[in-house]
């Protein structure tokens, strides 16, 4: 017994002269805990909740058209609905926010009323307010018989403005076609196939959904039966738009300044809108000015003049210039500009890079960017890195994501832009969430360049939980075009692609243009060992 007590006394010794494995640390560890809780209760929690913005990460309404748009910078959803969907009840089918953060109240759990943007708070720690809106397109019309021109449609103000020729009048004109709301709506009075007397504005009543608007229709009498409206010029490509008289002979012609001899613009080349036309004129000289007008019949509007621009290139689009600063490869020269740039910042994290150079080449000699999709990282501690190149700079890794800066200043007008690749594709291996269906098929690999028309470059976030990535169907976007495909081709072969414009007069700020292994890798979906091989890129000028 005595034995024991003295092992017992020892050990206690031991314990608080610091022998025992947990020393006096152990024992002053567990006092200062002691002390903290007896302490908690008397102490104010002065730190402040982190500052996190919660974010929309899906949001799906009944009935839309096409994806929604979720912009994290701005805090805004927009979603796109047919004019058959009521807009003023509109279902809420589902939505996900950020891990954490929820919707405050019950809005989103009834139907909505989207014919104005809505305001919705997100919580996470603090609120943050958020705006959802809908994006409605409504195929509005407004013809008369002996119109010039179509019609000037004010959705906002519900007013329509006409023009008619003096030699038809104001009294009796007959109402050709008439729709100011959405399909399913109705009107009073009904005027279409009526003869109207416009010689004061005529008020109608639009109903739609169980709302009304009151629209007023106005008509005016012209002298003028054509009308030359604009014209400007691109590097190879002139524009002009006009308007005359439905149904007589309209159209476009043009000449060198200085010239006597006019040019007539073949109708192939003239988009025609009722009275509205769109006057293409190919095969110019850069840094030219001409004259141009339009016709009807016998009549001529007045003559005016543009100036095409010049023409440039995107520096290093042979990609013959890098240089390799630490695992990281870059596409531009040593010291030089940096012009172009890939996700190597992002994949060296967890790898090498897989945007690298390569003497396989078009055209046999100099250099070439291979573009590598590699799931990069060991076992689970890992993500799929696409190969990808694109005009911009890459801004910095946020976790295991990418932020990049998308486009250079550019105000110039190409039509095409054409170069050499070649492409090997393996079955998708890693997918996300909505791409589970795509596991096993073959890769598709994407060129695409875009024209836009925004304050800055486009800023690029591939994080899930704020996620922003390019709509080629944004109101920003000025043209775009591109080419896909999703089999082998083993020798290089030469590509090209038309930009579509979506307005032929509006200038752009910033071009953009990107190829990558994987069409899907901004959503980390692809497949390991696809492999883009991408040469000599050139912008084209004219049609």
């Amino acid at each position: 017994m005595q034995s024991k007590i003295h092992n017992v006394r020892r050990s206690r010794r031991n314990f608080l002269s610091g022998n025992h494995k947990f020393g006096r640390i152990g024992v002053l560890a567990v006092v200062a805990v002691g002390c903290l809780l007896a302490l908690a209760g008397c102490i104010k929690n002065d730190i402040p909740y982190p500052r996190i913005q919660p974010n929309f990460l899906t949001f799906n309404v009944k009935g839309q058209t096409k994806g929604t748009q979720i912009d994290t910078i701005n805090r805004k959803v927009t979603v796109y609905l047919p004019e058959t969907v009521n807009i003023y009840e509109v279902d809420v089918e589902s939505y996900t926010v950020s891990e954490g953060s929820h919707v405050v109240g019950d809005t989103l759990s009834r139907p909505i009323d989207l014919s104005s943007p809505m305001t919705v708070m997100l919580e996470m720690y603090q609120q943050y307010e958020w705006t959802i809106s809908a994006d409605q397109p409504i195929d509005r019309y407004f013809e008369l018989d002996g119109q010039i021109g179509t019609s000037i449609i004010d959705v906002p103000g519900k007013r329509v403005l006409a023009s008619v020729t003096d030699a038809v009048g104001l009294k009796n004109v007959l109402v050709k076609r008439i729709k100011l709301g959405p399909e399913n709506g109705g009107m009073s009075p009904e005027l279409q196939g009526k003869t109207v007397d416009f010689s004061k504005p005529v008020t109608v009543k639009v109903s739609f959904f169980g709302h009304e608007q009151d629209w007023v229709i106005s008509v005016v009498e012209e002298e003028a039966t054509v009308t030359t409206l604009r014209a400007d010029g691109w590097a190879c490509v002139g524009w002009v738009s006009a308007q005359a008289v439905e149904g007589k002979d309209n159209g476009v012609e043009y000449r060198l300044l200085g010239d006597t001899q006019w040019t007539r613009v073949p109708k192939s080349d003239i988009t025609f809108n009722g009275g509205d036309f769109l006057a293409k004129i190919p095969h110019l000289s850069p840094e030219t000015t001409y004259e141009t007008r339009a016709y009807s019949g016998e009549e001529y509007g007045a003559t005016l003049q543009f100036n095409t621009t010049g023409t440039r290139q995107l520096p290093n689009s042979s990609f013959d210039e890098w240089w390799q600063d630490g695992r990281v490869w870059c596409p531009w020269p040593e010291g030089g500009e940096q012009y172009w740039d890939t996700g190597n910042k992002g994949a060296t994290t967890l790898g090498p890079s897989n945007s690298v150079p390569t003497d396989d080449t078009s055209s046999g000699t100099g250099w070439a960017a291979e573009l590598q999709t590699k799931f990069v990282g060991i076992g689970m501690l890992g993500k799929l890195a696409a190969g990808n190149i694109f005009v911009g700079k890459y801004v910095r890794t946020d976790g295991t994501n990418g932020i990049l800066s998308f486009g250079r200043p550019f105000e110039l007008r190409p039509t095409k832009v054409k170069g050499y690749m070649k492409y090997k594709t393996a079955p998708i291996s890693s997918t996300t969430t909505g791409f589970a269906d795509l596991k096993g098929r073959p890769d598709t690999c994407i060129i695409w360049c875009a024209l836009i028309d925004t304050p800055e470059p486009f800023e690029i976030r591939t994080n899930p939980n704020n996620r922003q990535l390019f709509d080629a169907q944004g109101d920003y976007v000025v043209a775009y075009g591109k080419i896909e495909y999703g089999e082998n081709i083993d020798q290089y072969i030469p590509f090209e692609f038309e930009l579509t414009y979506k307005d032929v007069f509006r200038k752009p700020k910033y071009v953009v243009l990107t190829a990558s292994a994987s069409k899907y890798g901004d959503y980390f979906t692809g497949a390991n060992g696809a492999v883009l091989y991408v040469d000599d890129f050139q912008l084209v000028y004219d049609y």
